[in-house]
């Protein structure tokens, strides 16, 4: 048999505009520095946008995680 559609939940639109939202902040927080990353050797410059360009993911785990679930916590693997 087929089962009854879940009704759509508002976690999904919000987290899509909260990743928009993070991803706005830090490229203007990077931006703001970047006369003083200029001033820098570029080895180091390549070193401070690589960690910058990863960086920005390490919030995105609990706030998939919240789209899905409705918890900032993962569920315990069965």
């Amino acid at each position: 048999m087929t089962q009854p559609l879940k009704q759509p939940t508002w976690r999904k639109p919000a987290g899509m505009l909260a990743i928009l939202l993070i991803i706005l902040v830090w490229a203007l927080v990077v931006v703001s520095i970047s006369d003083y990353i200029g001033a820098q050797h570029i080895a180091v410059q390549s070193i401070i946008y690589l960690i910058a360009g990863t960086i920005w993911i390490v919030p995105m785990r609990p706030l998939l995680i919240w789209m899905e679930t409705g918890s900032f916590r993962a569920p315990p693997q069965a």
